[in-house]
């Protein structure tokens, strides 16, 4: 009989125990790729739904001081997660950075140029000579690059600037005469589980 209570105590100590580790909220860090705007409408809603919770997490979301940081804090493990560019992680892995795609926040492709709309630049090829602003510089080759061989203008004959932050003030400041947008997808390093 006391054998059989003390099993019977132990495996009630089991399910307790057990149990309050099933409920028990994992906190993780997760960094946007930029200051929080409709692309990332879909982490704030879950967030605000309590979506995240329901799953056992508590997803802490901060902003980057500098939108090329958030994959290197992720490689460094400094955060848990971070929203990226996708041509941007293929050029971060390729330089050795222990990321993988864990996600696709936005599934189409939001990469768009930009220019005033005051009918000086009305064709791919008026951008010779042009100031092209971006935010994270290294994708751009591929993609300005190639957008801009369709109408025999190379990469060469344009000006990359990174201006960071200032994206979307730069053009209508004049800084550039048009700018490079990206798309989102999240990142964690290889060895997260």
């Amino acid at each position: 009989m006391k054998h059989k209570f003390i099993l019977t105590a132990l495996a009630l100590t089991a399910a307790i125990l057990s149990s309050h580790v099933q409920a028990e909220t994992k906190t993780l860090t997760l960094m946007l790729d930029w200051f929080v705007n409709p692309n990332h409408g879909p982490i704030v809603i879950a967030k605000q739904r309590g979506y995240f919770q329901q799953q056992g997490l508590n997803i802490e979301i901060l902003e980057p001081a500098d939108p090329s940081m958030p994959p290197k804090l992720v490689a460094a493990n400094k955060i848990d997660l971070a929203i990226s560019y996708q041509p941007n992680l293929t050029i971060d892995v390729a330089a050795g950075l222990p990321l993988i795609r864990a996600a696709t926040l936005i599934a189409t492709p939001l990469n768009t140029l930009m220019v005033l709309d005051n009918n000086k630049i009305n064709d791919l090829s008026d951008l010779k000579g042009k100031k092209i602003g971006v935010s994270i510089a290294g994708n751009e080759a591929a993609s300005i690059g190639t957008m801009l061989q369709t109408v025999n203008v190379s990469l060469a004959d344009v000006h990359i600037i990174n201006v960071g932050w200032a994206l979307s003030s730069s053009l209508p400041s004049g800084k550039v005469d048009a700018i490079w947008g990206g798309d989102s997808v999240i990142l964690k390093p290889t060895n997260w589980r």
